[in-house]
């Protein structure tokens, strides 16, 4: 039975297909229902499926993301959409929980103090900030970095499936149990949930911990760089023996 739209959204589906032609994009396939991705926008029913360009799909998943309103984080006093930053090609990909006062302030994933500390974790790894590709769950700030609520998380986190789909990253770390149990959809503690890996669809995931927690309990930094080095070696990364972040 053919699916009847509504004009509304007829319309807003021919918009999209008008904005795919402008990129050269002609083909077109209706995927089926994905169960795992609640909510997940109407428009993106019509998917391209001979676009090889993680680049350009990133473009296009912030182009359908737009300047959301599908949650109440955008009337609670988030100036910014925080999408996500780094190398469209990257094999590893840093997933935290939101952003904080300084990456709502300058639109980018950490870049306040905790952004700070993941950059050095990434440098003791022998790589670049620049290498990896670093996104959070959710792409608001919550009033006063209150922890995500769980609707925030099912609306917000199919678009983070769709850039983890275009990234096609080798490694996921899942920075923190927000992270973790959301993208796990299981509720562990992180005792449980670290030192191993997970089959995340297909790609390797390991959990660590948060910056954020490093900074409160810098105790904790020995343990996550036993999660880094198994990360490395994963990676093919030169392990060093006595560097720390």
């Amino acid at each position: 039975m053919s699916r009847t739209f509504d004009p509304q959204l007829r319309r807003a589906i021919t918009e999209r297909i008008r904005y795919y032609n402008e990129l050269g994009i002609y083909d077109f396939y209706r995927r089926e229902p994905d169960s795992e991705l609640p909510h997940e926008p109407e428009a993106s029913v019509i998917v391209e499926h001979q676009i090889n360009d993680p680049a350009l799909l990133l473009r296009m998943i912030r182009e359908d993301l737009g300047d959301c309103t599908r949650c109440p984080l955008h009337k609670q006093g988030r100036k910014q959409i925080v999408f996500g930053v780094g190398n469209p090609h990257a094999e590893l990909m840093f997933i935290g929980e939101a952003p904080g006062a300084d990456e709502d302030q300058q639109g980018e994933p950490f870049v306040g103090r905790a952004g700070q500390l993941l950059n050095n974790m990434i440098k003791a790894m022998g790589i670049q900030r620049e290498d990896v590709y670093i996104a959070n769950i959710i792409k608001c700030r919550p009033p006063g970095n209150r922890t995500p609520e769980r609707e925030e998380c099912e609306t917000c986190s199919p678009f983070l499936m769709r850039q983890i789909a275009a990234i096609k990253p080798k490694v996921i770390v899942a920075l923190g149990a927000v992270a973790a149990k959301t993208l796990l959809a299981i509720n562990a503690p992180m005792s449980e949930l670290r030192g191993r890996w997970f089959d995340f669809r297909g790609t390797k995931l390991a959990v660590t911990y948060h910056p954020a927690f490093l900074l409160r309990d810098p105790r904790q930094k020995k343990e996550t760089w036993k999660d880094l080095q198994m990360v490395m070696k994963d990676l093919g990364l030169a392990v060093p023996t006595k560097a720390e972040p």
